[in-house]
């Protein structure tokens, strides 16, 4: 008949197991583990498991005891215990009784290994827990009935005490004594674990750092990139602007080129119609001369020449005031003589300027007296068609000549006096052609005379003037 499993009787508190059985126990457990699957290993065992094997019972006595109270761990261990010790598991198995039908519930390990005991139990004699102490010892005959779950540890640990207690509690502070080491030895391991577990959160958080960094270096040169993109673009597009730019100036300067070549060819046949003009203008002259001269010889009804000159030749006479021939007995004091004069086709008029402004508006500054004389000099222009010309000596800064009211011409010599720049304007006057000269430079009359024009004396001029 099966007896129960011993794994489902109740071994007793676990706080009643007497230190010497508690630790032997755990021995047994600690090698039962090292022949374990590690598929079979329970999970509060696996750390212990990876101890050396020598140090199992020591460091891992918690956790082996812990899972003894377990009923599948302990069966386990109650198997590989029962082929170890067939002899002494015989001997001290739990007999047949009720009691079997608790254990219908238990693992299937615990029964094949109640079933062995059975077995064995029926070859024993009526009283083989003697034997097993006589021939096993006390401790491991309890170490058997406490695995098989039967009572007998109590009292056999009562009637037989455990043998070498002294040796055993000896052993127990050896063992303590190595705990103890052993777990200075696994705080100072745990502390150097947790300390480079630190460095090693802090060099995590280094390269995070780093990583960061690299993340940002990585975007700052994608901007970079970006915007050297975007500067490469703009110098690209005004590189582009320029190049239209240049070819539209070229485009320019072509027309302008062309616009020069017509613009020469324009000023050539200017030329050639100034020097037609020119002949016309002389052509012009001199039929003003003669009908000049065909309406003075009308006017003064000359007689037909009668003497020669030498007939004409006389003594030194005292000199008198100058009379012009043709002047009708005008003489240079004659206001009139400006107006005869001026009369006269295409004449042309110069006029000193200082020279008349400051006999004629002495009191006034020279600005005053220059818009004054301007002035009048435009007025009598226009009555009698006349050209004017009237010569300032030249100020600091070039003054270009200037026309006022396009009737009367204003010249400032330039590096020179205003008696020089008359000279010049007399001999570029075509010989013949009526030119009056106001000035009372007598100098500037000898010359001026010399060169075929008219002289007035200033005072006389004013005198017209004052008759506008």
């Amino acid at each position: 008949m099966t007896e129960p499993s011993p794994v489902d009787a109740d071994p007793g508190p676990a706080t009643d197991v007497p230190a010497p059985l508690r630790t032997a126990l755990v021995q047994v457990a600690a090698e039962v583990l090292g022949t374990l699957e590690p598929a079979e290993v329970p999970a509060t065992l696996r750390q212990v498991r990876q101890f050396a094997p020598r140090r199992r019972a020591g460091a891992g006595a918690g956790p082996l005891w812990a899972a003894l109270q377990e009923p599948a761990f302990r069966a386990r261990v109650v198997r590989v215990w029962t082929q170890g010790h067939r002899e002494l598991a015989a001997a001290v198995a739990p007999p047949a009784g009720p009691e079997a039908d608790l254990g219908a519930d238990s693992t299937s390990g615990a029964e094949s290994v109640s079933d062995q005991v059975a077995d064995l139990a029926s070859d024993q004699a009526a009283d083989p827990v003697d034997e097993a102490v006589d021939e096993h010892g006390s401790l491991a005959v309890a170490v058997g009935s406490w695995l098989l779950g039967t009572s007998h540890w109590r009292a056999l640990l009562a009637e037989h005490p455990v043998d070498g207690a002294p040796e055993d509690a000896q052993r127990r502070r050896e063992r303590q004594d190595r705990s103890a080491a052993e777990e200075r030895r696994l705080r100072l391991e745990l502390g150097t674990a947790r300390e480079e577990a630190r460095r090693a959160q802090e060099e995590l958080a280094a390269l995070h750092r780093e990583l960061r960094r690299l993340r940002s270096d990585a975007d700052r040169a994608r901007s970079q990139a970006r915007t050297a993109a975007e500067e490469a673009a703009e110098v690209l597009a005004a590189a582009q602007e320029d190049l239209h730019r240049a070819a539209e100036e070229r485009r320019v300067a072509e027309a302008e080129r062309r616009a020069a070549q017509t613009a020469q060819a324009v000023v050539r046949t200017e030329a050639r119609a100034a020097r037609d003009l020119a002949d016309v203008r002389v052509r012009l002259l001199l039929d003003t001369i003669v009908d000049a001269a065909d309406g003075l010889r009308s006017e003064l009804a000359l007689p037909p020449v009668g003497q020669l000159p030498a007939d004409l030749v006389a003594p030194d006479a005292a000199p008198g005031a100058v009379v012009w021939q043709g002047s009708r007995g005008r003489t240079t004091d004659d206001p009139r003589l400006v107006d005869e004069l001026l009369a006269r086709p295409r004449s042309h008029l110069v006029v000193d300027g200082y020279n008349v402004s400051k006999t004629w508006l002495p009191g006034l500054t020279l600005v005053e007296q220059r818009r004054g004389l301007v002035d009048a000099l435009g007025r009598l222009a226009a009555r009698t068609g006349a050209e004017v010309t009237c010569c300032f000596d030249g100020q600091e800064g070039h003054r270009p000549p200037t026309t006022a009211g396009r009737s009367v011409r204003v010249l400032f010599s330039v590096g020179e006096i205003a008696d020089d720049l008359i000279r010049r304007l007399v001999h570029a006057e075509p010989p013949g052609r009526a030119l009056l000269v106001v000035t009372s430079d007598q100098q500037v009359t000898r010359d001026v005379e010399a060169s075929g024009a008219w002289v007035v004396p200033s005072a006389t001029f004013v005198e017209r003037l004052r008759r506008l």
